[in-house]
């Protein structure tokens, strides 16, 4: 894998300038926040040799590089599921590029859903914590001691001094934020009721198909990281309707400004 990420750090690294120290991993409710950032430069995944690709609805496959709030910033535009077919190894590629760029800090995003009781569509989620039952790990197979230790802490995965720092800006905008622990299912298929039960019985306050693979190779190699999910309906059997990618979709795009001007805050005051 490391031939795929150098080949990926010399075609974006000329982009960068003196580095890119902030990494962003956008998922849905927030594939159009790129558009903000000034100067952008593009790389589609599809111009990268041996790199994956994105798939799903409503994300646009590609790094888009440039400036917010006076900061250089590296943003994946869209990113890559387990669910699609790929080994969570290459899922953790596009976090050890960003490493490789200078990244320090990394905020990823998610669309998810309530399983605490209290949550209701639209909140957004600060993630305290992980449980990874996707069945998988992104560092499985040989490690490279290039990136981190064979055996990596995972007490602190979500920041805690800059969780803190996301709680009381996200206060100064009038932003109300929960906080809670995401579970990662495989996907593609929505938890059943059973296992939403399951989920809310071992402490998980959201479910999604994503974040973690990317949480876990950037506490790997050292990147401070913030996750972020949008609320965006009900786990199954807490409603009496079914789940639907449209009524993610629908619930993303009604909270986008919400959660733009969070990541405005996030990128300005924080990182």
């Amino acid at each position: 894998m490391n031939e795929v990420v150098e080949r990926a750090v010399e075609r974006l690294a000329p982009l960068c300038g003196r580095g890119c120290t902030i990494g962003l991993i956008l998922g849905s409710g927030l594939g159009d926040y790129a558009e903000k950032i000034e100067n952008k430069r593009f790389v589609n995944y599809s111009e990268l040799s041996g790199f994956p690709q994105s798939h799903v609805e409503g994300h646009k496959g590609r790094f888009v590089i440039g400036e917010l709030f006076g900061k250089t910033v590296i943003c994946m535009q869209g990113r890559f599921h387990y669910y699609e077919g790929y080994p969570q190894s290459q899922i953790a590629l596009a976090v050890r590029v960003m490493k490789r760029l200078g990244v320090e800090k990394l905020l990823l995003t998610n669309a998810a859903g309530g399983v605490n009781l209290d949550f209701s569509p639209g909140d957004l989620m600060l993630i305290s914590d992980h449980i990874n039952f996707s069945g998988s790990n992104p560092l499985i197979g040989p490690n490279d001691d290039d990136f981190g230790l064979r055996f990596p802490d995972q007490s602190n995965v979500y920041d805690k001094t800059l969780r803190e720092k996301v709680r009381e800006t996200a206060e100064s905008v009038g932003i109300s934020l929960q906080e809670g622990v995401y579970m990662m299912f495989s996907g593609p298929t929505f938890e059943s009721p059973a296992e939403i039960v399951f989920a809310r019985t071992v402490g998980a306050s959201a479910v999604g198909m994503s974040t973690v693979p990317e949480a876990i190779a950037a506490t790997h190699c050292g990147i401070q990281t913030i996750g972020i999910s949008l609320i965006t309906n009900m786990a199954a059997g807490i409603l009496d309707q079914k789940l639907t990618h449209e009524e993610v979709q629908e619930t993303a795009n009604q909270a986008a400004q919400k959660f733009s001007t969070l990541v405005d805050a996030i990128v300005k005051d924080v990182f």
